[in-house]
């Protein structure tokens, strides 16, 4: 199989522990925007965190942020297509988490006024992005793209699987690290159904696709595509659902992997 279409997750895949891209991966992604086959990013992190990616990786490639909810035009710095968790939904699974799981805190991730929490609410992240706090229940007045939750003394797998168990809906939930973080995003939306809306405009098949992830949120769009590859210092459940594992993110493993099909080393 020649993929049609690369897929990555970038934190913990496609980027270094350290936060760099390697001059290999970079290579990779430039031969494989060379022979035509677009390159998609396909990850987690708001917008306003893809100048620098896009910055390291060369501007090659779009995006699919937010866990699905957003595409972003890296050229234009213009959302393109957006799929938001409504403000009704996300108040009923607040109302339901904090009713199961006591000392639980929210934040959201909004498309135009950008991050704001609640005063309990810890980030873990050291930015200058502006930031607003206030009661989640006055934070939720207009469709959010991600509704977020943490938990101090809750890892992000038990705290996934407790919110799972309220039986909430209207949103869908996942997490993309180990320190106690939940994110939640439209019901049905995903990085899988970002990247099979993106594929559908490029004429693509999920057969053609190739896909490279490391954490539970990364999932469905490895079901989803035809051939989905683990870095090797991925999730458990990851390293389990994926076609092969490559090296880690420190070991360029995503390049390992397209080398293969678009250089000749």
């Amino acid at each position: 199989m020649t993929p049609r279409l690369v897929a990555s997750d970038l934190d913990g895949t496609l980027v270094r522990s350290d936060g760099t891209i390697s001059a290999r991966t970079v290579a990779a992604l430039a031969a494989v925007e060379a022979a035509g086959v677009p390159f998609v990013m396909v990850t987690g992190r708001p917008i306003r965190w893809m100048k620098q990616i896009s910055e390291l990786t060369g501007h090659h490639g779009v995006a699919i942020c937010a866990n699905g909810a957003l595409a972003y035009d890296l050229h234009t710095e213009r959302v393109v297509r957006s799929a938001l968790l409504s403000a009704e939904a996300a108040r009923q699974v607040v109302v339901a988490l904090r009713e199961a799981i006591p000392g639980i805190a929210f934040a959201v991730e909004r498309l135009h006024a950008g991050f704001a929490h609640e005063p309990s609410y810890v980030p873990r992240w050291d930015s200058s992005d502006a930031r607003t706090q206030a009661p989640i229940e006055e934070l939720l007045t207009d469709d959010v793209v991600k509704l977020l939750a943490r938990h101090e003394s809750i890892g992000s797998d038990e705290l996934l699987s407790a919110a799972r168990a309220t039986g909430a809906s209207g949103a869908t939930f996942t997490h993309s690290s180990a320190d106690g973080l939940l994110e939640m995003s439209a019901e049905g939306v995903s990085k899988a159904s970002g990247l099979a809306a993106f594929a559908e405009e490029a004429g693509v098949a999920a057969a053609d696709v190739v896909a490279f992830g490391d954490m539970p949120n990364d999932l469905p769009m490895l079901a989803w595509a035809g051939y989905s590859v683990a870095v090797a210092n991925a999730h458990p459940e990851v390293l389990e659902a994926a076609d092969v594992v490559t090296g880690s993110n420190d070991e360029d493993g995503v390049a390992q992997v397209l080398d293969r099909w678009f250089t000749s080393r």
